[in-house]
Formats: C-alpha cells, sequence, structure tokens
C-alpha cells in the first residue's frame, strides 16, 4: 500500500472515530448546547468575592419565576390564580410554588420571637433615647386596650410595649407584597394582583426545561384567562428569556446553517455542473464540523449555542481550500497527476490555513470563555477540512475529470478587465481620493462598548420585567454594594455603617430603599446595645414597666414576672442562627459567608433613581467605610469590553506584521500585495461603519481580525499565479468570497447584535477585498511567486 493511500486510510479511521464520538454525545449522551448568555461575560478571575457576589445574585433569581395575575375586582384576580395553580399543581416537579398561610407565617416568625429584645425598628431605637417613661407606658396601655393599636404578635407579656410588632412592620416595608385571604397581594392604582412566586426545580438554561416549563405556562395562562376574562398576566424569570435566546439561536443555527450550505451548492454547480464537486465540498464541511464538535466538547465539557450560530458561518470559509484545489485541478494539464498538483499548491495552502487559524484565534484573545469556544471550534474546524482536503481529493479527483460551465468563462474575462494599480498619476489619485474619504469616515467613527449588545432581549418580557420590578419594588441584581471584612460581625458592622449613608439618599428619594442581612440580624455590637438600652429605658425599678404595673393594679411579682420574661428572648442572633430559619429562603443570596480568607456580604438596592444621575450618586455612597465597594457590573464588563476592543486592536496590528513575516519568505518584495488589499478593506470597512454613524465595539474589531485570516487567502491565491493569463486564481477567490459572503451576511441577519455587527463587518469586508485583490496582481506572467519579478 502506497503512502498516499495509508494517508487517506487514516484520515477515514479519523473520520469514522468522529462520527462515532459525534453519535455517541448526541445519541447516546443526548447532549444539549448551553443557551446561558452569561456564559459569553468575562470572568472576574483577580476578585473571587466579587466574582462570588455575582454569582450569588443571579443564582438567586436564576431558579425564579413570579407570575403577577391583575385585575380590576380582587375576587376575580383570585379565580383567575385559582385556575393557574391548578395547572400546575400537578407539576411541583417542574415549578414548587411557596408555602402561604397562617402556618407558614408562624413558623416564619417563631425564631425571631426567641431574640426579640434584640430586635428594634430604627424609630424605636431613636424614640427610646429620647422618648419619656410615661411616652412608653402609654404605649403599653395602648397596646392592651385597644383593638386597632397595630397587629399583635404572640400574648401580651411577649411584647408589652410593642417592639417586636414594629420591628416586623419595619420588616415588612422591604416589600409592597402583603398577604391576603391566602394569597399574596399587591397593587397599583389600576389592578389588584396576586403573586404566585414559584420555584423553578430542573436549571433554568436546560433545553428540555424550558421546553417542559413553557408550554405548561402557556397552558395555566389560558386557564386563568377562562377564569376570569379581563386578568392581565404578566411573567418574569430567567428561564423564559433563556427559552426565547435558545429559540432564536436555534433559528438562527437553521438559516445560516441551511443558506449557506445552498448558496454553495448552487455557486458550485453553476461553476462545474456536476454533484462530485458538490458532494467534496460538502464533505470537507462536515469533517471540519465533526471534528471541530468533538474536539471542542473534550476540551470545555459542553458546547454554547452560540459557538453553533458562529460555527454555521464556517461553512463559508471552510470551503475555501477545496474550491482552490478544484480550480487548480480544472485548469491544470491533464498529464499533471493530482497529487503532483497539491504538492505544488500545498505550500499556498498551509499559509492560506496558517492566515486564517490567526485571524479565528484573535478571538480567543479575550477574556470571554464563550468567544474563546467559537475561536477553537472554527480553528479546529478549518484544520480538519484542510486535512481532508489534503488527504482525500487528490485520490477522488483525477485529472480530466472536471468541466467549467459558461459562467466561468465568463466570470474569468472580468479578470482581463479589472483596472490594475500602476505608478502613474490615475493611481495616485485614487489613492488620495481614498485617504482622504477613509480619513473623514475613520474620524467619524465613535465607540460603544454596552454589554447590553450581547443580546437583544424580547421586548413583551422585557416590558413585563420592567412592569413587575415596579410592582415589587425589586432590587436590580447587577448594582448593589459588597461589604467585606476579617469576620462576620465586622461584615455586619459594617453593614451598619454603609446603611446610615444609604437613609440619607432615601430621604433624596435616590433609592426607595436597601435590603441587608444587617436588617434581619444586627451585629453583635448593636443587638447588646440595644438589649442594655431596652433595660435601661423600659425595665429598670421605677420605669414603664413598673408604672405600667401601677396603671393596671398589678403588684412587684408581676413587673419580675413579665421582666424575667422579656429577659428571656435576649439571647443574640447570629447570621447562621438566621440563615437557618424560613424566613431567610429570600435573603440568604445576600450573605457571602467565607471567600478567599474574608467573609462578604451584599446590601441591594431597591427603587434606583437612574433618571436623574442615581447611579453618580451611589458610587460614592460608601467613601469611607472600610470593606465596602460599590459594584456596578453592567459598567464593569462594559468596560472590560473597551479595554479588548482596544488591546484588540493592537492584536490586530500585531497579526498584520505576523502575516508579513510567515508571507515574505515566499513572497519577498510581493508581500505587500498579498497583504494590502485587506489592510485597505479594513481602512474602508472602519471608515464606511463611520459614514454609517455606527459606533465601533469589540466585535466590529473581532471580525476585522477574522477578515485578515480570510482575505489575506485571497492574496494567496492571486499571488501564487501571477499575472492574468491565468484566470483560475480569479475563480478561486469569486467562489470563495461569495461564499464567505452569503455565511457572514445571514451572519449579520443575526437578533443578536453583537453577531449581526461580526456578520455585517465580515460581509462588507470581504466583498471589499474580493473587489480590490485584482487591482495589486503583477503585471507579467514571469513574475513567479517563488522568482518575484519587478
Amino acid at each position: 500500500m502506497s503512502k498516499r493511500r495509508a494517508l487517506a486510510l487514516g484520515c477515514a479511521l479519523v473520520v469514522c472515530l468522529l462520527l462515532a464520538h459525534n453519535a455517541y454525545l448526541w445519541l447516546g449522551k443526548r447532549i444539549a448546547p448551553d443557551t446561558d448568555i452569561l456564559a459569553l461575560l468575562p470572568v472576574q478571575e483577580r476578585d473571587p468575592v466579587l466574582q462570588q457576589s455575582f454569582t450569588h445574585m443571579v443564582d438567586a433569581a436564576q431558579q425564579r419565576v413570579l407570575i403577577l395575575l391583575g385585575a380590576p375586582d380582587w375576587n376575580e384576580a383570585q379565580r383567575a390564580a385559582d385556575a393557574y395553580q391548578a395547572v400546575l399543581a400537578p407539576h411541583s416537579d417542574l415549578l414548587q410554588p411557596t408555602a402561604i398561610g397562617d402556618q407558614a407565617q408562624s413558623d416564619w416568625l417563631a425564631p425571631f420571637q426567641k431574640h426579640s429584645l434584640s430586635l428594634l425598628s430604627a424609630q424605636q431605637d431613636a424614640q427610646l433615647r429620647t422618648q419619656t417613661a410615661r411616652f412608653w407606658t402609654d404605649a403599653a396601655l395602648a397596646k392592651m386596650y385597644n383593638a386597632f393599636s397595630g397587629p399583635k404578635l404572640g400574648a401580651f407579656q411577649d411584647d408589652p410595649f410593642g417592639l417586636f410588632s414594629a420591628w416586623v412592620q419595619e420588616r415588612a416595608q422591604e416589600t409592597p407584597v402583603r398577604p391576603r385571604d391566602g394569597h399574596l397581594f399587591v397593587a397599583d392604582a389600576e389592578r389588584q394582583y396576586v403573586l404566585l412566586p414559584l420555584t423553578l426545580k430542573p436549571g433554568a438554561f436546560s433545553l428540555a426545561a424550558q421546553e417542559a416549563v413553557l408550554p405548561l405556562l402557556n397552558r395555566a395562562a389560558l386557564a386563568a384567562k377562562q377564569a376570569a376574562p379581563t386578568v392581565q398576566i404578566i411573567s418574569a424569570g430567567v428561564v423564559l428569556h433563556a427559552a426565547v435566546a435558545g429559540r432564536q439561536a436555534s433559528g438562527e443555527v437553521s438559516t445560516i446553517g441551511i443558506g449557506s450550505l445552498i448558496g454553495i451548492v448552487l455557486l458550485m454547480w453553476l461553476s462545474f455542473h456536476s454533484l462530485k464537486p458538490i458532494a467534496l465540498i460538502l464533505l470537507s464541511i462536515a469533517v471540519g464540523f465533526l471534528g471541530a464538535l468533538s474536539l471542542c466538547w473534550s476540551l470545555f465539557g459542553g458546547i454554547h449555542l452560540l459557538t453553533l450560530v458562529f460555527g454555521a458561518s464556517l461553512i463559508g470559509v471552510a470551503q475555501d481550500y477545496g474550491i482552490y484545489f478544484l480550480c487548480n485541478r480544472l485548469s491544470a494539464d491533464p498529464g499533471v497527476d493530482s497529487y503532483q498538483l497539491l504538492k505544488r499548491l500545498l505550500p499556498g495552502l498551509l499559509l492560506t490555513l496558517l492566515t486564517t487559524v490567526i485571524g479565528y484565534l484573535g478571538l480567543g484573545f479575550t477574556p470571554f470563555p464563550g468567544l474563546r469556544h467559537m475561536a477553537a471550534f472554527s480553528a479546529f474546524g478549518l484544520v480538519f477540512a484542510w486535512l481532508t482536503v489534503a488527504c482525500w481529493f487528490p485520490l477522488l479527483v483525477g485529472a480530466g475529470t472536471l468541466n467549467s460551465a459558461k459562467l466561468v468563462a465568463a466570470y474569468d474575462t472580468l479578470l482581463l478587465h479589472w483596472p490594475r494599480l500602476r505608478r502613474n498619476r490615475a493611481s495616485m489619485a485614487v489613492l488620495a481620493a481614498f485617504a482622504i474619504v477613509a480619513g473623514y469616515g475613520c474620524s467619524r467613527l465613535g465607540v460603544n462598548d454596552d454589554i447590553r449588545l450581547l443580546q437583544t432581549p424580547d421586548q413583551q418580557l422585557l416590558s413585563d420585567q420592567l412592569k413587575l420590578g415596579k410592582l415589587l419594588d425589586a432590587p436590580t441584581p447587577v448594582q448593589y454594594f459588597l461589604v467585606r471584612g476579617a469576620s462576620a460581625e465586622t461584615v455586619l458592622q459594617r453593614e451598619e455603617s454603609l446603611k446610615r449613608k444609604l437613609d440619607a439618599l432615601i430621604a433624596r428619594h435616590t433609592i426607595s430603599g436597601y435590603q441587608a442581612l444587617s436588617n434581619w440580624v444586627p451585629s453583635a455590637r448593636t443587638q447588646a446595645e440595644r438589649r442594655a438600652l431596652i433595660e435601661e429605658k423600659l425595665l429598670a425599678d421605677g420605669g414603664p414597666l413598673s408604672l405600667l404595673a401601677h396603671q393596671v393594679g398589678e403588684d412587684a411579682a408581676w413587673v419580675a414576672a413579665i421582666r424575667a420574661h422579656l429577659l428571656r428572648a435576649g439571647d443574640g442572633m447570629t447570621a447562621d442562627q438566621f440563615l437557618a430559619t424560613p424566613a431567610a429562603e429570600p435573603w440568604r443570596h445576600l450573605w457571602l459567608g467565607q471567600v478567599g480568607g474574608v467573609y462578604a456580604s451584599i446590601v441591594a438596592l431597591r427603587g434606583l433613581d437612574y433618571a436623574n444621575g442615581g447611579l453618580a450618586t451611589l458610587q460614592h455612597a460608601g467613601d469611607g467605610v472600610e470593606g465596602v465597594q460599590w459594584v456596578d457590573k453592567v459598567s464593569e464588563i462594559s468596560a472590560v469590553l473597551g479595554r479588548y476592543r482596544a488591546y484588540m486592536g493592537w492584536v490586530l496590528a500585531g497579526a498584520y506584521l505576523l502575516v508579513f513575516a510567515l508571507l515574505y519568505p515566499r513572497y519577498r518584495r510581493h508581500a505587500w500585495r498579498v497583504l494590502a488589499p485587506t489592510l485597505i478593506a479594513t481602512v474602508a470597512t472602519l471608515a464606511l461603519l463611520g459614514l454609517a454613524a455606527q459606533s465601533l465595539q469589540l466585535f466590529h474589531v473581532l471580525a476585522l481580525m477574522l477578515l485578515l485570516g480570510v482575505g489575506v487567502d485571497y492574496g494567496i491565491f492571486m499571488q501564487e499565479h501571477p499575472g492574468r493569463a491565468n484566470a483560475i486564481p480569479w475563480l478561486a477567490v469569486g467562489l470563495s468570497a461569495a461564499n464567505t459572503i452569503l455565511s457572514f451576511g445571514l451572519l449579520g441577519l443575526s437578533r443578536t447584535p453583537a453577531l449581526q455587527a461580526f456578520g455585517l463587518t465580515m460581509l462588507v469586508g470581504t466583498a471589499l477585498v474580493w473587489l480590490i485583490v485584482p487591482c495589486f496582481s503583477t503585471s507579467t506572467e514571469s513574475c513567479h511567486a517563488h522568482s518575484p519579478g519587478p
């Protein structure tokens, strides 16, 4: 067996292994692509506490689904809610409702009653320091005899002065939601709503969970509307956004992938009028996809759905090597063996692979895991497609087996009439005009690094999310204060110092409130101060408790019994004790505990006033409080995008130098002709973005990085066959560019702005390279690549 056939059989064995592995992944393991958009975001590797805080905030929201059913009449809202819950009831394995009722409320309060002497509202704390004994005696008498003196939690002797009841009321002010008739109630000026908090049991980004949950919620909504036709249903939850994003990405995979394949098949048929070239090109693409998926799964343990969307555009690049070989086989002398032809083409093919992989690997320099996956997927796919061409095409395509269609001849004649850049006044005038227009366009180019460009949310879901957030006065998960300290006690004390500053911002309506663990479990120092304050101001001999006994005709024994009973509830509560209670469930995400050798917590903010510079004020609200850090994840990641946009600009410049160094040994003083079309197309693309009033973002720069790899291929194709007598490289460039434009043009149809920007940049840039590259061809046939002429 010859070495050539052994190599082809070895390649066949590898492809069989890839087929088996892909079959195992999809059919055996039943893998599902990841749809979590957060996988695209950079990881804060330098600050594990900061990263953990963001994870806490996101995870707290990730498994929560909130449903609001509103109607002008409360009874109608209840009917709708009951019908909605009836549909969900048999599916508690998917969506677990939150328990509501008298027993649940009793269980919620019980742990705090054991520590009630340490729990004071801010108002009572101030009143204890300023009010007279008579004030407190009157308050106790009102609580004893007045049916409308406020809520009564437990027996009179448990809370004679209403301290614990007032603390519970203060905690209730952290949300506008109230229990009513066995439901959770909230209202606005037009409707009364029943709130149904649901816990999603499977992962929010599981495709199986999304496929099960969404139809279930739709059936429940239909039942609610049948029970109360006027009901308004507001839904919010990460799973809903993930499902929409998943459907969108799946649709884009189909559109881009199928569209690209149809384009390739059509162009190859018009060029060769034969099924064989079509089958060979599709074979190289298929092997590229199999190899890319297998290696990416093995390396990363998963694959993101957007990686597959981006990978679908790989079709427009992976076919370049096969097209180049087939076009040269078409024009080669019938006496030339296909392996001899491959040997002649191999240096150029190797250069095209290296330059394109360099372009793709530029994405790997970013801090985004998703983009690294895209880079690896594309690079692996190109390598496998290239190997397929090198190992199988010479064996499967012999001399005289290909024929060109009339379209090829008509296209080839275009090259003879294409303008060429020369050292004359006309060329210099064109270059000068281009420099002026490009300079003006680039000067108008702005920048936009907003992280929200990563995804376009569904407008209905966004509207529901905003309305629900306003009704529930819910905190934002991406802007908060991070508090650190050497111990849990230090963290709680620093939280209390921060809250005193935030109280001033509440008075100025910069925020409507805040959520902090110290609201529920004050620091040990504060608890001790409050116990001492209560004992001094209320329980001391001759104080309000003694005066109360005198007023109601009780003796000293009664006073002693009440004092002893209250003091039994004076033990301090710790953060760990609170977190173990049912009441801590909505607040556990605020406590990070020990991370990286320090303790940390989160103070979340409600009702931020974005319109009047609220964020700018909050950035400095924690100044002067040790261990307090303002976190604005949107601004932080946007800043990272900006830094990496600038960084990748320098990487792009360095990549041009690296590619030139790779080209120079082969093309010598004509190497600039290979690189110049792509460089000019890059400048022109930036100028067009500026003239179109578009803002430059990281994904434009990443596309230009890839354009370098793709565009240089066309320069190599043309320079491998200098002069214009041989139009075959021009045909290869045209077919490759057409397919690349088609695939990335379809990526430009993506509803994800980042991918859209990437696709449109590649579309414009590739078209420009195709138009420009013949202008830099050498003027004589004698200018062979190995021995460049003048």
